[in-house]
């Protein structure tokens, strides 16, 4: 059985930096605006979903005191 040998770190690591950047140059980048859009709808989504929780929590603490306040 023939022994393989492995190539020099260093080529590996450029072969590597090689392959990389290739790949980076295929990949197309938002525009400012559809950035700043997406970060808009993504605020606008967490500050709604934070409503809708705190309103689920706000009725869950009411209907706890509630049922304590039958209990004592």
């Amino acid at each position: 059985m023939a022994e393989v040998k492995k190539e020099n770190w260093f080529k590996r690591m450029g072969k590597w930096l090689r392959g990389m950047k290739s790949e980076l140059n295929k990949v197309v980048w938002p525009t400012r605006a559809q950035v700043l859009n997406n970060t808009m709808v993504v605020i606008v989504v967490s500050l709604i979903f934070a409503v809708i929780i705190g309103l689920i929590d706000w009725a869950a603490y009411e209907g706890i005191k509630q049922l304590l306040g039958l209990i004592a």
